[in-house]
C-alpha cells in the first residue's frame, strides 16, 4: 500500500461514520478515567503501529489501554497485569453491539465507569445503545484509513520535533476525526465568554494548529480530504500571507489554510510538499500574529 492511498469520501462515508462513533465510544471512556489534562489532550487516541490506542488509561492502583487494532480487525483490551479482552470489528457491527462490547469487555476485566452514551458532535444524534442504523465496516478502506494516519503522524512528529516552545503530541480527537497537532505561543488568548467549556479550554491560549482530516459533510466544511493550519486568535491579514506549495490556499474567509489531499498524495515529493505547507501556514501565522520564532525554533546541540 503507498503512503496516501485514495480515500475518496463517498466511497467509504457509511464506514467513516460508524468509524466515528466507534471511536466516540471508547473516547469516552478514556474521558471518564484519565486524569484530565491542559486543552483536552487526556481524550485523545495516538497513532499506533497496528491502529490507533487510548494508550494507558490508570483505574484503581493500575492501568489499561484500548486499542483498535486495524490490521487484525478487532477492538483489544490489556491491563497492566496481563489480562486481555478483545472482540472483532467486522461489517454489520452495529454501534449499539459494539457500544454493549465494550462495555462487557471492560466488565470482564474488573474495570466499571459510565459515559455520557450519546454522540458529540458526530454524524449521528442517536443514543449509542439504541444505534442500529450505523453498522458499516470496509475492511480495504479501514485499513487505507489506518496507513494515511500514520504516514500523517510520521510528518506532523518531525515538523514537531522543529519547535521548542509548549505543543501538544500528535494525536487524533474522536469528536472532530482529525489527526492534529498544536503549537503555543505561550501567551494567554482573549476570554470567550459566550464559548462552551470545550472551546474555552481548547483556546485559552494562542495557537497555531496543524492536521488533516478526511471531509466530512458539516455545512461550511471540506468534503474532501485535506491538511490544513489555523491560527487563533485569527490575526488580521493572515490571509494575505504566502502559502506553499502552489496548489494550498487559504479559505474564503482566511481563517484557514488548505492543502487537498488528492493535489500532493501521487506526488513523489508529497512528504516534502506537506512540510513546507505545514512550515509556511506556521510562519504566516507567526509573522500576524507576533509570536517570537527565533526563540521557538529549535536548533541541535551539535548544529
Amino acid at each position: 500500500m503507498t503512503a496516501f492511498p485514495p480515500m475518496p469520501l463517498d466511497a467509504w462515508r457509511p464506514t467513516k461514520n460508524t468509524l466515528h462513533l466507534y471511536l466516540q465510544i471508547v473516547g469516552k471512556v478514556r474521558l471518564a478515567l484519565h486524569p484530565r489534562v491542559n486543552h483536552w489532550w487526556h481524550v485523545a487516541f495516538y497513532v499506533s503501529a497496528r491502529g490507533l490506542t487510548t494508550g494507558r488509561i490508570p483505574y484503581e492502583g493500575g492501568n489499561f489501554e484500548i486499542e483498535f487494532d486495524f490490521h487484525a480487525h478487532k477492538l483489544e483490551i490489556r491491563t497492566g497485569k496481563g489480562s486481555v479482552e478483545d472482540f472483532a470489528l467486522y461489517d454489520g457491527l452495529t454501534v449499539a453491539d459494539f457500544y454493549s462490547s465494550v462495555f462487557a469487555n471492560l466488565a470482564k476485566l474488573g474495570i466499571h465507569t459510565q459515559i455520557w452514551a450519546v454522540p458529540y458532535e458526530a454524524p449521528s444524534t442517536t443514543p449509542f445503545a439504541q444505534d442500529t442504523g450505523n453498522h458499516f465496516y470496509d475492511k480495504e478502506y479501514i485499513e487505507r484509513f489506518h496507513q494515511v494516519l500514520s504516514s500523517v503522524d510520521c510528518i506532523l512528529q518531525e515538523f514537531r520535533g522543529r519547535f521548542t516552545g509548549k505543543s501538544t503530541p500528535v494525536h487524533v480527537f474522536w469528536h472532530s476525526f482529525d489527526i492534529a497537532l498544536t503549537r503555543f505561543s505561550g501567551r494567554p488568548a482573549p476570554p470567550m465568554p459566550d464559548a462552551n467549556m470545550v472551546t474555552r479550554e481548547a483556546y485559552s491560549h494562542e495557537v497555531i494548529s496543524f492536521g488533516f482530516w478526511f471531509g466530512d459533510d458539516k455545512p461550511n466544511s471540506v468534503a474532501a480530504p485535506a491538511f490544513y493550519s489555523y491560527t487563533a486568535p485569527k490575526p488580521d491579514g493572515l490571509e494575505n500571507e504566502p502559502l506553499k506549495p502552489e496548489k494550498a490556499f487559504w479559505t474564503p474567509d482566511g481563517a484557514m489554510a488548505l492543502l487537498m489531499y488528492d493535489n500532493i498524495r501521487e506526488q513523489p515529493d508529497a512528504r516534502e510538499q506537506v512540510l513546507d505547507f505545514l512550515e509556511s501556514a506556521y510562519q504566516a501565522g507567526c509573522k500576524r500574529a507576533n509570536w517570537a520564532v527565533s526563540e521557538l525554533t529549535y536548533h541541535a546541540v551539535n548544529e
